[in-house]
């Protein structure tokens, strides 16, 4: 190809259609996947997260579904004031702005008290250590009640009024009632000290007698 026939190509209508369509061409793709990904994840669309807390499981998903978005139930508590069910924390929290889809994880109160495992207490450690190892764990611990034995020493735990022992599990409501040592082997020992009794006939001036056995030498 010479340079005249090259020039003269270039003068063409027909490669300055081809090439303003490819440039069309290339501008509607580059818009239509813009479109296109805008739609697909709802460019510039946010929805308020709305405050769920003390709703019922079942309403919070109503009103979530209406919303577009999924509930997911991801942990219990207890709050004995409010029904089993109902709605403790969210996250997102409440006025927090998503998108449609967006999965919401709910807390809900448990259907009833959480039990804890009573520790090895019962004759196995102090009135103190006791009181000092159930309060850290959780426990609604009561006055101690003494019994006889060493003072301060454990050696029951009651739970309305009935002996429990460790591994028991037992409801942070009920009131745990420790047994300790009084100090005392029982309610009414006393200590009675006795005179010693003097007696004048024990005595005497005189040794008592005795018979000095020689061996064979003294023959």
């Amino acid at each position: 190809m010479n340079t005249s026939n090259f020039f003269s190509k270039l003068k063409s209508k027909y490669l300055w259609g081809n090439l303003l369509a490819m440039a069309i061409t290339a501008v509607v793709l580059v818009v239509g996947v813009k479109l296109g990904l805008d739609v697909y994840t709802h460019h510039g669309e946010s929805i308020e997260i709305p405050n769920l807390k003390g709703k019922s499981v079942t309403e919070a998903e109503r009103i979530l579904s209406d919303l577009d978005m999924v509930v997911e139930v991801t942990d219990t508590g207890y709050v004995k004031t409010l029904p089993a069910d109902a709605v403790l924390e969210q996250s997102p929290a409440a006025g927090a702005r998503v998108k449609s889809g967006h999965i919401v994880r709910l807390t809900i109160n448990a259907s009833q008290s959480p039990t804890i495992t009573l520790p090895d207490i019962i004759d196995n450690s102090s009135l103190r250590e006791a009181l000092a190892k159930l309060t850290a764990m959780g426990f609604k611990v009561g006055i101690p009640e003494f019994v006889p034995g060493e003072k301060d020493w454990v050696y029951g735990v009651l739970v309305k009024g009935k002996n429990v022992q460790a591994g028991d599990r037992i409801s942070i409501d009920d009131m745990v009632v420790i047994q300790a040592g009084s100090g005392m082997l029982d309610d009414e020992d006393t200590v009675q000290f006795v005179d010693p009794v003097y007696d004048e006939s024990m005595e005497s001036d005189e040794f008592d007698s005795f018979e000095e056995v020689t061996g064979p030498n003294d023959l």
